[in-house]
């Protein structure tokens, strides 16, 4: 026997936290870009880690799009890659002057290009947050306009914003 058994913590085992990367990210000392799906919308914070408590500075939901002029219509394409852009911008938009400076955290997501996370990164990055990321990993302006429904709503909801 190598040494004694080691206890999985429970959130691990539901496959909720990982706790080594949750540690890198929260000894760097900046505030947390979260972004988390649900099978219906994409939800953003901006989040600063306190000794074992987090506080949410900032949060904004893709429902939020439904104030804002995202039509009823459209209210199951609210976690699309459009969608996600348009939250990311919602979020750095309302963070003006709370944070200027963020890490991205994906949680338990796989790294995936031009995925819904990095559609959310990179619209809180164009609202002027400064993340550090690599630029092939964000989706086009054109992945972003390819559903035609959504293509004119796009545009006029980036305007509002």
């Amino acid at each position: 026997m190598k040494g004694p058994n080691k206890t999985i913590r429970r959130r691990r085992i539901e496959g909720k936290t990982d706790y080594k990367a949750r540690l890198s990210l929260i000894s760097s000392g900046k505030t947390r870009l979260v972004i988390r799906k649900t099978n219906r919308y994409i939800i953003a914070q901006l989040v600063q880690s306190d000794i074992a408590q987090d506080k949410v500075l900032v949060g904004v939901s893709s429902k939020d799009l439904l104030e804002k002029g995202w039509s009823k219509d459209l209210q199951g394409s609210l976690k699309g890659l459009p969608a996600a852009y348009l939250t990311g911008l919602l979020l750095g938009k309302n963070a003006k002057g709370k944070v200027k400076e963020a890490i991205l955290d994906m949680g338990m997501y796989r790294n995936v290009k031009r995925s819904r996370i990095y559609a959310a990164l990179k619209g809180a990055i164009d609202s002027g947050l400064k993340v550090s990321c690599s630029e092939t990993i964000l989706p086009s302006m054109e992945d972003l306009k390819r559903n035609e429904k959504t293509a004119k709503l796009f545009d006029k909801l980036v305007k509002s914003i």
